[in-house]
């Protein structure tokens, strides 16, 4: 049995095993969920999985796709490792290698996330660009300004259709009696779809 017992995206973020990993918000992960555009029979790659949450949202929704989880980082593919247990997912395969280097050996993708880029978000975007099929989509999230830019010159350069929305999430915090808002980082999420 899954930890996420719904059929709606967004799994609250307190059900993942996160430790000190950044891990995209669950409003995020659902607007994501949506601007990827998954059907249940797809290949989709999550580059630079973190904690793993939102391979583990796409495997639930694909069912019999595949996510192919790149991490680089040793404390982050542990914490995959424990989620896709926790969540009982069998259709994550966990990849330990850096991209774009890592993006060589996978299959062709219909859909490619891209949560984290280790300052090689160009030549990821590049490296993507080959094995996305016609018909793809790419996905990422941009916290500052200059991936927002570096995605957006290279993705037009490469000849894709784009959709960015910014994503400002307040969540109440209680504080005494009061309930506060707490605002979270604002996140722009850059959809791209290949011309054809």
């Amino acid at each position: 049995m899954s930890e996420w017992e719904y059929n709606t995206p967004g799994i609250a973020d307190d059900c993942f095993i996160r430790d000190e990993v950044p891990m995209t918000k669950e409003e995020v992960r659902a607007v994501l969920l949506s601007k990827l555009r998954l059907k249940k029979n797809q290949v989709v790659y999550d580059i630079g999985a973190g904690s793993g949450s939102v391979a583990i949202e796409m495997a639930l929704v694909l069912k019999k796709g595949k996510v192919y989880a790149l991490e680089r980082k040793k404390k982050a593919l542990n914490l995959i490792k424990k989620n896709v247990i926790k969540f009982n997912i069998n259709n994550i395969e966990i990849i330990a290698a850096e991209a774009p280097a890592g993006i060589d050996a996978l299959p062709g993708a219909d859909r490619i996330f891209i949560g984290g880029s280790g300052g090689q978000l160009v030549a990821i975007l590049e490296a993507a660009d080959q094995k996305l099929k016609d018909t793809g989509r790419i996905v990422l999230t941009a916290v500052t300004i200059n991936t927002l830019t570096a995605a957006v010159q290279t993705l037009e350069k490469l000849d894709y259709d784009l959709d960015i929305v910014n994503i400002a999430v307040t969540r109440t915090k209680k504080i005494s009696d009061y309930q506060m808002f707490k605002a979270l980082n604002p996140v722009y999420v850059i959809s791209a779809q290949k011309k054809l």
